[in-house]
């Protein structure tokens, strides 16, 4: 069964460095985009066909703040509207092809998928976090994911599969029936639990010396329908960080950027948000322990796609531990039905 989308809403599309004055092809729920950046440096985002043989607009060239079809030359303003086609005094009626909103935020260009008089930029996500000098910020990678991506969605609402994927890097052995607790509030679901008076995670190890065992959590909250952030953190154990005292912790905010490529292809565009100074070795470190963690997501999401793409019919199961997944899919399914 085909998953359903929710085109009003923004979708993060490509990182905001990687856009300049050249012409980059990006897919987001089945549809090709064009994008680039004027000469005075705002993003433009296109559909990325020509109108005349549907040649991609990608494969032409920038002339000034116009695409140029490589084509046959016809040309097209950032507006989408054709202003010249090659052996015509006029463009053809109906040559104008579609622009999508777009913003930036937190490194990240963000597209509008829907109606276009829809797009409200106070919806554009962002965290404060993300600029305050008290934390720093480790970009990740641009993952490809084979995988539909709500398939990545489950997993980012899902502290339980931690404890059996992420044994060398996230988790510590002996958790497995730490009580999971979630919610859900509007368009977000919140899900979480934390481990008392256990050892420091891998990833965490040379990061500060509790000297001892710590109390930590987790908390996954996912912002339909591609946005997921996971706070977590240790603090030693017995000071109250689970009654709210974190000023003496390791924290960090693994933000997830989900780009639904089609049904069975993701991009999961990724960072790291955390209370400590930029540090080149331990950032290189700490990206790759995330880097580590995430393809393990990896290997088993592609596995779940290929079973998912085999043409026969499969009995599932629902477990306790899905209630928040269960939430993520009823949400992503009131926005699509919304459109």
């Amino acid at each position: 069964m085909k998953a359903a989308y929710a085109y009003n809403a923004w979708y993060p599309l490509a990182w905001s460095s990687d856009i300049g004055r050249n012409l980059n092809a990006r897919r987001v729920l089945e549809q090709d985009i064009v994008l680039y950046r004027t000469e005075g440096g705002e993003i433009v985002a296109l559909e990325d066909a020509c109108p005349h043989r549907l040649a991609p607009l990608s494969l032409g060239k920038l002339k000034g703040d116009s695409v140029e079809c490589g084509y046959h030359g016809m040309a097209f303003d950032c507006s989408g509207k054709c202003i010249s086609a090659p052996g015509m005094a006029r463009p053809p009626a109906g040559s104008e092809i579609r622009k999508f909103p777009t913003a930036e935020s937190m490194g990240m260009v963000w597209v509008w998928m829907g109606d276009a008089d829809k797009a409200d930029l106070s919806l554009v996500f962002n965290m404060p976090e993300y600029d305050n000098p008290e934390f720093s910020v480790v970009q990740g990678d641009a993952l490809l994911v084979h995988t539909n991506y709500l398939n990545l969605a489950d997993n980012l609402c899902d502290p339980t599969h931690v404890v059996y994927v992420h044994q060398s890097t996230l988790a510590s052995s002996g958790r497995e029936e730490t009580r999971v607790m979630h919610e859900r509030d509007g368009n977000k679901v919140v899900t979480w639990r934390w481990v008392i008076d256990g050892p420091l995670i891998p990833v965490f190890e040379g990061l500060k010396d509790f000297g001892g065992n710590v109390d930590r959590w987790h908390y996954y909250h996912y912002h339909a329908p591609s946005v997921a952030v996971i706070d977590f953190g240790s603090a030693k154990t017995g000071t109250g960080a689970p009654e709210g005292n974190r000023e003496d912790c390791i924290q960090m905010y693994a933000c997830h950027f989900i780009t639904p490529v089609d049904q069975s292809t993701s991009v999961q565009h990724w960072l790291c948000i955390k209370n400590m100074p930029s540090d080149t070795e331990v950032d290189t470190r700490l990206v790759d322990g995330l880097r580590l963690a995430f393809n393990e997501d990896k290997v088993v999401l592609e596995g779940i796609q290929q079973r998912e793409d085999q043409n026969r019919e499969w009995k599932r199961v629902n477990l306790s531990l899905d209630a928040s997944n269960i939430k993520m899919r009823r949400i992503i399914e009131e926005m699509a039905a919304s459109n």
